[in-house]
């Protein structure tokens, strides 16, 4: 099989694997992934760093552990704009993407437009991040929030 991404630009299934396999352990070796995959170790580590020049892994990190680190307080926000235009838009993702209590935002199609994770230490400190900083972000004219009682299953 050709060391290459097809021709439609579709990954085959070396490729696929390899990107498996570093989404479970990025730490692995390469000589250790090309056993795991099939492939001899140069193959595997020149489909390796192809996948990341044509951006298939956008890099590698750290998983923390929030309890550890005192930051097991999760909470989901809705938030409704005023204004959805693309210079609204623009503005909110602009700022919201400064709050480091947001672990992720997403643009909804539904009831409301942003739905953002946000984790803190306690109830306490949420209520300062989402009263001082989340409603006062660009266009926001309301938020309703959720609060995790448990997480089972979150991808690190």
């Amino acid at each position: 099989m050709p060391d290459t991404v097809q021709v439609d630009g579709s990954l085959d299934a070396f490729d696929r694997k390899i990107l498996e396999e570093l989404a479970e352990n990025g730490r692995i070796s390469v000589a250790e992934l090309a056993e795991k995959v099939g492939l001899s170790k140069t193959p595997c580590q020149n489909r390796f760093k192809r996948l990341i020049t044509e951006g298939f892994i956008q890099g590698f990190k750290a998983i923390l552990n929030p309890a550890k680190m005192n930051l097991d307080h999760i909470a989901f926000a809705e938030v409704k704009l005023t204004n959805t235009q693309e210079d609204a838009l623009n503005s909110f993702n602009a700022a919201v993407r400064k709050i480091k209590e947001v672990e992720e935002c997403h643009m909804i199609a539904g009831r409301f437009d942003y739905l953002l994770k946000i984790r803190t230490r306690d109830i306490k400190k949420y209520r300062l991040v989402l009263g001082e900083r989340i409603s006062n972000l660009p266009y926001v004219a309301s938020t309703s929030t959720n609060v995790a009682m448990e997480t089972v299953k979150e991808r690190g």
